[in-house]
């Protein structure tokens, strides 16, 4: 693992064509409400949708204090013409003495199948394995009962599914 190239207060902003990968603020409680209050945006996820704003008050204090301990970067992903936080892209499960790291993401469904995730997805694993020198990526994929993966890679519906069994693929493999 390379030296430490996040030792700011805060995330560096990713840059992506439509979209960019910034610090998630407090102001920002409103927008992740409404993504993860989202019965459809949270059918995969292993808590249920939230019911308060206060659950997303808590979460930007969670990620801050996650980014803190270096255990769990997390950014808003945002559209260059509005700023308007629509998604988050995260690392986490962070082991640097390994270079390894969990991917997971959230895109508000108002936002599906615009291809937005699919660049925020790129920046972010352009990100960790070059500034972060992971070696590894990992995420899980959940695939229907009785599903192969490539029937499901073949009937994932929007971009970003797609995107993340590729990369997660294609990784360079673990090397001690």
């Amino acid at each position: 693992m390379r030296a430490p190239v996040i030792d700011t207060a805060g995330l560096p902003t990713l840059a992506a064509p439509r979209v960019a990968l910034r610090w998630l603020e407090e102001s920002d409680a409103g927008a992740l409400f409404g993504i993860f209050s989202s019965a459809a945006v949270m059918r995969y996820w292993s808590t249920p949708p939230m019911s308060d704003i206060a659950q997303a008050q808590r979460l930007i204090a969670d990620i801050h204090e996650g980014f803190r301990t270096r255990r769990l970067f997390q950014w808003g992903v945002v559209r260059l013409e509005d700023d308007r936080v629509i998604g988050t892209c995260t690392l986490f499960a962070i082991n640097e003495s390994q270079g390894r790291a969990e991917v997971g993401y959230a895109l508000g469904h108002d936002y599906w199948g615009r291809g937005y995730m699919r660049e925020a997805l790129t920046a972010l694993v352009d990100f960790a394995f070059g500034k972060l020198g992971m070696r590894r990526l990992e995420a899980d994929v959940l695939l229907p009962a009785n599903a192969d993966r490539d029937a499901a890679e073949q009937r994932a519906k929007g971009a970003a599914a797609k995107t993340v069994m590729k990369m997660v693929s294609t990784a360079a493999p673990y090397r001690r």
